[in-house]
């Protein structure tokens, strides 16, 4: 399979908006982050708002030990009546005293350091003096003045890739970088047709071990596994790897084209390739099919909120049939997604940035079938009669891959059969009995 290359005069002109914006807070990424990263702990820097924010995202998580928490800062602290510092220093030491175990500590700011009153970045670097070698300190922002909450990952990314750049690592550099966070399951399933293609020297960024050292050399090439890392791709480039150019793994289409563009960079035989990805295709393919009637003809509405809005929709058009009325993002890295925009049905509505009250209008004026937006836009329209699906579940649910491309067509037909459901609507509902 080949993906048709972008267009310059054919692609549409997006809607520029630069009004109120409805998105989710970058710390939420922490929750797939730590549950990825196994040896770091992330440690917010913020205010009790911050520490209920995180409590009600994880809070299926409440029966284990995180590795996240809250260094709540109080009155005093914004007031300079207090050294956060030294306030600071204590709560680290204190917390790599109970947990040992912590390879990689992680601070996070949950908004600008004007805000704040600290510089995250130097009290990493101190207390990495102090902790360093047993225990490595890195910070980034999470903030949600200056994130959507998918960048909280990219900026956790590009501050561990910083890290690594300054730590000695031993062995040979890697052949292949596949940037952005994977389930494990999805990683493991990359890995094996990996290896029936006659592929090494692949390394995960974030993999599960946060100190093991990442070498990259002149010849090291790396693939987004994730449409959002504009960050973390410059400082990979930075230090002299190469981006593979695709559009992203989702939906069969997606990962054979992702897959096709790293064996095209490696050499690797084409029929082998197909061989290879023949089954899994096969798989897919039979998984979509099951929501497909739920799906197609369906006309649906992005909202911004995550950057993956572009390549949803390139799969819920292509591969599932569905009319696209508007696909918002909150913004659209040109180079990153150009295969995905070059995909889209022609005279689909690109909308980029957010103004959110003029974009409620267009979505209601369009009356679509499923809205895709942010939790705080879903319950208002819910309460209008409008199906919705939070765009949160899409960075939580493990959707790369061939054996997850059905799981991802789930994702967006669970609400019109639970609508279905409620409304004793059944014509739907026996296509997937």
């Amino acid at each position: 399979m080949s993906v048709a290359q972008p267009v310059a005069c054919n692609e549409p002109a997006p809607i520029r908006q630069r009004g109120q914006h409805e998105v989710f807070c970058g710390l939420t990424s922490i929750i797939w982050l730590h549950r990825k990263v196994q040896d770091a702990f992330f440690l917010v820097v913020g205010s009790r708002t911050c520490a209920h924010l995180l409590q009600s995202a994880a809070g299926v998580m409440i029966f284990s030990e995180p590795r996240f928490a809250t260094a709540i800062m109080e009155e005093r602290d914004l007031a300079g009546m207090a050294d956060m510092h030294d306030e600071l220093d204590n709560v680290v030491a204190r917390l790599l005293e109970r947990r040992p175990d912590i390879r990689m500590l992680v601070l996070v700011g949950s908004c600008p350091s004007e805000v704040i009153k600290l510089d995250l970045s130097r009290a990493a670097s101190r207390l990495n003096a102090v902790h360093a070698p047993r225990h490595r300190v890195i910070a980034y922002s999470g903030s949600g003045i200056e994130t959507t909450f998918t960048q909280g990952e990219d900026n956790f990314l590009a501050a561990l890739i910083a890290d690594k750049a300054s730590t000695r690592s031993a062995g040979e550099a890697a052949k292949l970088v596949v940037l952005g966070c994977l389930a494990d399951v999805v990683e493991d399933q990359f890995s094996r047709l990996f290896a029936e293609l006659g592929l090494s020297g692949v390394s995960f960024l974030p993999g599960r071990d946060a100190i093991e050292g990442l070498v990259v050399g002149p010849e090291t090439r790396f693939i987004l596994a994730q449409p959002y890392l504009g960050a973390a791709a410059a400082a990979l480039e930075a230090r002299g790897a190469r981006r593979i150019d695709s559009i992203f793994p989702l939906g069969a289409e997606g990962t054979s084209a992702w897959l096709r563009a790293i064996c095209m960079t490696f050499g690797v035989d084409m029929a082998l390739l197909d061989a290879v990805v023949a089954q899994p295709r096969r798989r897919a393919a039979e998984a979509m099919a099951h929501y497909r009637p739920w799906l197609e003809g369906r006309r649906v509405f992005f909202f911004p909120d995550s950057q993956m809005e572009p390549s949803l929709a390139r799969f819920l058009s292509r591969e599932m049939g569905s009319e696209l009325l508007e696909v918002g993002s909150p913004y659209l890295h040109r180079e990153h997604v150009a295969g995905e925009l070059a995909l889209l049905p022609p005279g689909v509505t690109l909308s980029e940035g957010q103004d959110v009250d003029e974009q409620i209008d267009r979505c209601r004026t369009a009356n679509p079938d499923l809205i895709v937006c942010g939790l705080g836009l879903a319950n208002p329209f819910e309460a209008e009669g409008r199906v919705s699906k939070w765009s949160i579940e899409f960075s939580f649910t493990p959707i790369q891959g061939f054996e997850q491309a059905g799981d991802l067509a789930e994702l967006f037909a669970r609400p019109l059969m639970r609508n279905a459901i409620l409304t004793n609507g059944v014509e739907r509902r026996e296509a997937v009995q």
